[in-house]
């Protein structure tokens, strides 16, 4: 089994176990997932099947969407709601007072990465140094906050923002960020990813939907590259493509640019990506092809 498959993940599953359950459903090996959520977050998480894998590198960079909930007055080690509590108070604030705040977060901002994360720190992933105790100094990084809405406000005290931001933004890191501008701290509730790689909740199906719908729930490999133009080549030239073979970009039909391309075959199976450079647009190279192997 080939392709792509939109999981909506549930609360208290990892991204890792999630990926395992779809094995078992498709029966397939090779399997993995495009963007790690945590296991207090829900909702996208995109996950390829057998040969789609070889193309998860390929997938274009994007927007993620998020809606979280978090309150004032506690901060803990991960800055969010699993954490070990690290301060807790009383505080009081208004919804005038967050949409204040909000002003200061959009837009480029810079963000420093929590310490319970996967990013590498000399080969080792920050949240292993955290689990033993040990932080470390890390530099901040700049994101975009291309959206920043508060969508909601309970009388609890419990605040709801709706995030479209670049790749890279720690909507936990934000959240803590937000609590420290108004002198009160913050910790995040829950999470729920509502876009990633391109797909969006509309296109994310659950654990049961997916059992119940089985192959008919696959996206095909090319499906994330849409954006890319397409070449479809002749028999002798898919058969080069398929062994990594360059192609000359002048018998293609198509417009010569500087891209990445979808080739496919006469019968329209897609075959793979290529690549024609800005320094040689006579070529049509080879990136990454689905391969003969089974």
């Amino acid at each position: 089994m080939n392709g792509f498959v939109i999981l909506n993940k549930a609360q208290g599953v990892t991204s890792f176990k999630a990926a395992a359950t779809l094995r078992r459903i498709y029966n397939e090996k090779k399997i993995g997932h495009t963007g790690t959520l945590d296991p207090l977050a829900t909702g996208v998480l995109p996950i390829a099947l057998g040969k789609a894998t070889r193309f998860i590198d390929f997938i274009p960079s994007s927007d993620k969407g998020y809606i979280a909930k978090f309150r004032f007055g506690t901060v803990t080690d991960t800055l969010d709601i699993t954490g070990n509590i690290l301060s807790q108070k009383d505080v009081s604030v208004s919804r005038e007072e967050v949409l204040e705040a909000l002003e200061f977060f959009r837009g480029d901002i810079l963000q420093l990465p929590p310490m319970y994360s996967a990013i590498s720190k000399d080969g080792v992933r920050l949240y292993e140094l955290a689990r033993k105790g040990i932080e470390v100094e890390r530099e901040k990084r700049e994101v975009t906050i291309k959206k920043l809405e508060l969508t909601e406000y309970e009388n609890d005290g419990e605040f709801e923002i709706n995030v479209l931001c670049s790749k890279g933004t720690y909507i936990r890191s934000l959240i803590s960020d937000i609590g420290e501008k108004l002198g009160a701290g913050a910790v995040m509730t829950s999470l729920h990813r509502t876009l990633s790689n391109g797909f969006s909740i509309e296109d994310a199906k659950t654990v049961e939907e997916l059992e119940e719908q089985g192959a008919n729930a696959v996206l095909g490999t090319d499906y994330p590259f849409m954006c890319y133009p397409e070449v479809k080549v002749t028999p002798k030239q898919a058969n080069r493509f398929k062994n990594g073979g360059e192609l000359s970009s002048d018998r293609l039909h198509t417009d010569i640019k500087a891209s990445l391309y979808r080739i496919y075959s006469n019968e329209n199976i897609f075959l793979g990506l290529g690549e024609i450079k800005e320094e040689d647009k006579s070529t049509l190279w080879a990136k990454r092809v689905i391969g003969n192997d089974k």
